[in-house]
């Protein structure tokens, strides 16, 4: 097959689009090297091959997603509302709280007094699926020539996180290893941290998790808790799709395993979570229920599946 090189149209787009990337995420946020490699894989890719352009196009709103991440420190939503700390403990506390030998706590603090080798490993490896299975799902489905169902489900995945950065907006909020550690007043500046996902470390010997933690844009932003609404997302579109039912199983697992782990690490509240889910179910529901039946968007979509098939 002959190579077939983007359009002057395409070329222009990528390379403006690449520049101003750079350019701006130096001067407002600061350029970090996975800055320059992810623009240097991107543009690699757009201009490699008719098939790889269309990958990358297709997969899109993964890279959306993560420079949205990325730039939520240009404007840290401390400094749209107060941030909530002992609020969200006393509800956690008073609606899913145990009592243990007559005290009162929360389940990251039962967890976090009580916990075992076992748990850490599979929580640890729970916890690493949060982002890579939806990737690898949409590139599967990407590589079967499932083109349509890949991008409903990359834009719904995007879409989810949208809905959950208004959330860390409207209620900035500190998880409960915060609140372990630090008690219930708000440090700005405040470093990331590994919390219960350091025993998993521990245990595989090296540093896997901290270094993902250490350069956490917002920790004050624990409510929704995304990781929980990652694979409701993607265990819906297997389904939908009709994928295989060990895959719809394993989906299932993860998707349970990642709930769990989310409070077991003391990363997030069990309020946290059925929010991260309620997040995922809203953004399903609005992107299937009314952005596609918009004849705008339909069109919208028609051209956007046409371009990646």
């Amino acid at each position: 097959m002959s190579y077939l090189p983007p359009t002057r149209k395409e070329a222009v787009i990528v390379l403006v689009s690449t520049l101003s990337f750079l350019l701006l995420t130096a001067v407002f946020i600061g350029l970090r090297p996975e800055h320059i490699a992810m623009a240097v894989v991107l543009d690699v890719l757009l201009f490699a091959s008719l098939y790889t352009r269309k990958l990358v196009v297709a997969l899109l709103p993964f890279v959306v997603f993560a420079v949205s991440y990325d730039w939520m420190r240009v404007w840290p939503n401390y400094m749209v509302n107060d941030i909530d700390v002992a609020g969200l403990y006393s509800a956690e506390r008073t609606i899913f709280g145990i009592d243990v030998d007559g005290v009162r706590m929360t389940l990251c603090e039962f967890f976090h007094e009580h916990h075992c080798s076992v748990a850490d490993f599979f929580a640890g490896l729970f916890y690493l699926c949060w982002v890579p299975v939806p990737v690898l799902f949409a590139l599967s489905l990407f590589i079967k020539g499932r083109r349509e169902l890949a991008l409903r489900f990359s834009l719904v995945f995007l879409l989810v996180n949208l809905i959950g950065f208004a959330g860390y907006y409207i209620h900035p909020a500190a998880p409960p290893w915060y609140v372990m550690q630090y008690g219930f007043e708000p440090i700005l500046g405040t470093p990331g941290n590994v919390a219960g996902l350091g025993r998993f470390d521990a245990l595989a010997g090296m540093d896997i998790f901290a270094p993902m933690y250490g350069r956490n844009a917002n920790v004050f932003a624990a409510l929704p808790s995304l990781h929980s609404a990652y694979m409701p997302v993607a265990f819906t579109y297997a389904v939908m799709g009709r994928c295989k039912k060990w895959l719809i199983a394993l989906f299932g697992i993860i998707m349970v395993g990642i709930w769990f782990t989310a409070i077991y690490s003391g990363h997030h509240y069990m309020i946290d979570v059925l929010t991260g889910i309620a997040c995922a179910v809203i953004g399903i529901l609005l992107f299937e229920q009314v952005f596609m039946r918009l004849p705008v968007f339909r069109r919208f979509m028609f051209r956007y599946i046409a371009y990646i098939s």
